[in-house]
C-alpha cells in the first residue's frame, strides 16, 4: 500500500469527534437536546452514541463554512480518493451540489447546453441563476421507453449553434445507469472554452471498482456531484462536490454558501469521512461483490420470462457509451403492467423495496448489503406477480421522455403572474412550476415549457396508476400553474 493508500485509513473528521466525545465536554451551546440528554426520546430512538456526535461547529471540529483544519483535512483525503484536485463536503444532497456547479458556471442570460431529462435539481438552478437552457435531445431507446445520453454529434452541433454557452452538463450515469462518451463531450467543450459539469449522483463507485463507466472527473469533467450517500454507503442527504484545477476553489466555497447551511451536520459530515474511507480501501473488493450479485439478478429475472432486466445489452446505440452494470432496471410493460404498479405489489404484497417504479420499468440499487438470498426473494416475487397479475399490455404509455417545446427560459416563467387551470384544460398553456414523477425526479413538464396534450395524458395516466406526481402546488396535481395570457 502506497503513502496515498495509507493516508486513506485516516479519518480525521470521524477521529476528532471521538477526542470530543471521549472529554466529555459540558456543553453551553447548541444543539439544545445536550448530547442526547435532554431528549430522551430521540436519544432511544437513535442511541446515545449517535445523538452525543450531534453537535455544533467549535474550534477542535472546524467549521463547513470556511474549514481550516479537521473538515478540510478530510475533504483533502476525498479529493485524492477521487483523482479530483477539490472536493466539498455537501450536507443538503446532491441537490446542493448541482445546484452550485450550476450557480458557478453561469450568470443570468448565459447559456448552459444540458440534457432534456436532467433532474429537477439542475431546472431549480436555472430557476435560481437565471441561466438559459440548450436543450440537447438525449434520444429515447423506443422498446423501453426511456430517455438515453447525448451523444458527442449532437453536442459539437449545440456548441456551433451556441458558441456563447458557458458550459454542458451531463448525466453520468442517468436514472437507469446509461453512460454518454463524457470523455468525447469534455473534450469538446473544454476545446471550446466550456465548463464541464456532471451530475454524477448515480455514479460513486465509477471511481472505486472495476469494469465500471469512467467517473466523470476522470473523463475530463471540471466539476462533478456526487451521491455518496446513494452507493457510498455514507448517510441519507450527504454528498461531494468535486472539482478540477480551472475551478477557483475560493469562489466555489463561496457559492455554495449562498444556500448552504451554517448549522452543518456533523453526523453527515463523519459518515462522508468514513465512507470515503472504506470506498478507497476496500471498495475494488465491495463493487466487484456487488457486480457479481447483480449480474446473477439480471440472469435470473431474464430467464422468468415476461421481464427484461437489460444491462450492457444496451450498451453501443447511439447515446449509450456505456452502462452501469451494478444497476438492476426491469421492463415490466411486456405483462401488462407499468413499473409503478409491480412496484407497489413488491411493497405492499412481498416486503420489497425498490427504487422506483415508473410506466414501464422497476429499478433495484444493490449495494454490498445485499445477499444473493435476497436477490433471490426479488425474483421470486417478480414471477408471482407476472403468474398471478399478467395483463394484456395494448394501450398502454410507451415511453418516459416527451421532448420540451421551450417558450420561456424557467426564471421567467417561474416569476411571472400565475393562475391555476385543470389539468385538462391546461394543453397549450405554458407551463410555470414543475410536475414530474418522484423519483427519479426529472420534470415531464418545466417552468416555460408548453404544456401539450400528450403531457397532460401521461401526467393523468401516470397519476392514475400510483406514480406519485410532485413540484405542483396543487398537492392532488389535479391542476397546474400557467402563465397569464
Amino acid at each position: 500500500m502506497g503513502k496515498s493508500a495509507n493516508r486513506q485509513e485516516n479519518m480525521p473528521l470521524a477521529e476528532a469527534l471521538e477526542r470530543y466525545r471521549a472529554d466529555r465536554v459540558v456543553s453551553f451551546d447548541v444543539p439544545g437536546h445536550k448530547q442526547g440528554r435532554g431528549n430522551p426520546r430521540l436519544t432511544e430512538f437513535l442511541g446515545k452514541r449517535c445523538l452525543s456526535v450531534d453537535v455544533n461547529s467549535m474550534k477542535p471540529l472546524d467549521n463547513l463554512t470556511h474549514p481550516i483544519s479537521v473538515i478540510r483535512e478530510a475533504e483533502e483525503l476525498a479529493a485524492d480518493a477521487f483523482g479530483s484536485k477539490y472536493a466539498f463536503f455537501m450536507v443538503n444532497g446532491t441537490t446542493s451540489a448541482v445546484q452550485a456547479m450550476i450557480l458557478y458556471a453561469c450568470r443570468r442570460g448565459d447559456k448552459i447546453i444540458l440534457p432534456r431529462n436532467v433532474h429537477t435539481s439542475a431546472i431549480n438552478a436555472l430557476i435560481l441563476c437565471g441561466a438559459v437552457p440548450v436543450y440537447v435531445d438525449p434520444g429515447v431507446d423506443r422498446s423501453l421507453g426511456i430517455a438515453l445520453g447525448m451523444t458527442p454529434e449532437a453536442v459539437e452541433r449545440a456548441i456551433r449553434e451556441n458558441p456563447d454557452a458557458r458550459a454542458v452538463l451531463v448525466n453520468n450515469p442517468t436514472y437507469y445507469g446509461i453512460c454518454p462518451d463524457t470523455v468525447s463531450i469534455a473534450k469538446l467543450a473544454r476545446a471550446n472554452g466550456l465548463l464541464v459539469l456532471a451530475d454524477e449522483a448515480h455514479g460513486t463507485h465509477f471511481s472505486f471498482g472495476e469494469g465500471l463507466p469512467v467517473p466523470a472527473m476522470r473523463a475530463g469533467a471540471d466539476m462533478a456531484a456526487v451521491s455518496m450517500h446513494k452507493t457510498g454507503g455514507s448517510l441519507t442527504q450527504s454528498s461531494i462536490l468535486l472539482a478540477g484545477e480551472r475551478v477557483d476553489p475560493g469562489y466555489l466555497r463561496q457559492i455554495i454558501n449562498l444556500t448552504g447551511t451554517t448549522s452543518a451536520s456533523y453526523l453527515l459530515m463523519s459518515s462522508l469521512d468514513i465512507a470515503r474511507r472504506n470506498l478507497a480501501v476496500e471498495g475494488k473488493e465491495t463493487f466487484s461483490k456487488v457486480l457479481a450479485l447483480a449480474e446473477y439478478a439480471r440472469g435470473e429475472i431474464n430467464r422468468l420470462g415476461g421481464y427484461r432486466a437489460f444491462g450492457p445489452d444496451i450498451a453501443g446505440s447511439p447515446g449509450v457509451f456505456g452502462f452501469d452494470r451494478t444497476r438492476l432496471p426491469v421492463f415490466t410493460r411486456e405483462i401488462g403492467l407499468a413499473g409503478i404498479e409491480v412496484y407497489d405489489m413488491l411493497r405492499d404484497d412481498y416486503g420489497i423495496q425498490v427504487e422506483f417504479g415508473d410506466l414501464g420499468n422497476i429499478l433495484a440499487i444493490l449495494s454490498v448489503g445485499d445477499s444473493e438470498l435476497m436477490a433471490e426473494r426479488l425474483v421470486s416475487a417478480l414471477q408471482e406477480i407476472r403468474r398471478l397479475k399478467r395483463r394484456d399490455p395494448s394501450g398502454m404509455f410507451d415511453h418516459e421522455y416527451i421532448p420540451p417545446q421551450v417558450v420561456l427560459p424557467p426564471q421567467e416563467a417561474f416569476y411571472a403572474k400565475r393562475r391555476s387551470l385543470p389539468l385538462a384544460d391546461s394543453a397549450g398553456r405554458v407551463c410555470g412550476e414543475s410536475v414530474m414523477s418522484y423519483p427519479p425526479g426529472i420534470p415531464v413538464v418545466a417552468p416555460g415549457e408548453r404544456i401539450t396534450g400528450e403531457i397532460v395524458e401521461y401526467i393523468r395516466y401516470a397519476r392514475d396508476r400510483g406514480c406519485r406526481i410532485t413540484g405542483t402546488v396543487d398537492p392532488a396535481a389535479e391542476s397546474i400553474q400557467v402563465l397569464e395570457e
